[in-house]
């Protein structure tokens, strides 16, 4: 199988305290798990192939990735009530910022004193994207990685309507070797994340942040097209997949929790 250079040679490192940087996807528990759900998307393509033929790859990408975001849905309603929680509050915040803007020790205590009367803790809403983040970081790695656990990552090499799962947009486009087959499958995926994402600025409105205009908040809607355009069209497959199913997981979180 080709070895995808976003994969290949753009490994994940970390710098260890002797200053040496390693890929820590060659860490033996990492490389392990990695190994492993790439085996069971592997087994899933298999099984499917009978009835779902060259597409069977992408569709076991489709259903993996919802079978995790189904069991994270307890870490999204912890997400969507911090949220409201966060929402709820703001205004007073906002008044107790205004009111000790030149005592920043008052501040931190005072608004201390309302989350703790609120009975709402300020790191809520963080904790739900700590417990996320390894899971989802964890099968998003196998689709960007050409070889995993010292051997090639066979499912990039399955196809989408003719065109490999471990192609990338720009390197082929950079290199001539993107053909129409690429430039369509991996543009509508492109265009249906970037569609997805307007939706989503439609649907929910953007919080201001302080030092960040909203626009470019509004616009942020739009990275995940972005990194599509660079990444293997079996990750692709993947965010477009995801984000479609954030969608209507909030769209549904709002109707319960108002």
């Amino acid at each position: 199988m080709p070895r995808h250079p976003f994969a290949a040679d753009q490994p994940t490192l970390i710098a260890p305290t002797n200053g040496t940087l390693v890929d820590i996807t060659t860490l033996p528990v990492i490389s392990t798990l990695l190994d492993l759900t790439s085996r069971g998307l592997l087994g899933l393509t298999s099984l499917l192939t009978p009835w779902t033929g060259a597409f069977a790859g992408a569709l076991a990408i489709v259903l993996v990735t919802l079978m995790v975001r189904a069991a994270l849905i307890p870490v999204g309603i912890a997400q969507a009530k911090a949220d409201q929680a966060r929402l709820r509050l703001a205004p007073r915040l906002r008044e107790l910022q205004t009111r000790y803007c030149g005592d920043r020790e008052r501040l931190q205590r005072e608004t201390m004193e309302l989350y703790r009367s609120e009975n709402v803790s300020p790191f809520a809403s963080c904790l739900p994207i700590l417990i996320q983040a390894p899971i989802v970081g964890l099968l998003y790695s196998v689709f960007i990685h050409a070889s995993i656990a010292g051997h090639a990552n066979e499912l990039l090499s399955q196809t989408l309507l003719g065109v490999p799962l471990g192609t990338s947009l720009l390197h082929a486009v950079s290199t001539g070797t993107a053909g129409i087959a690429t430039r369509l499958v991996i543009g509508c995926l492109v265009l249906a994340i970037a569609a997805v994402g307007e939706i989503t600025r439609r649907a929910f409105r953007v919080e201001p942040v302080d030092g960040m205009p909203v626009g470019v908040l509004g616009a942020l809607q739009f990275a995940t097209a972005v990194v599509a355009v660079f990444v293997p069209l079996a990750a692709g497959v993947y965010l477009l997949t995801t984000v479609t199913w954030t969608l209507g997981q909030r769209v549904v979180l709002r109707r319960v929790f108002g």
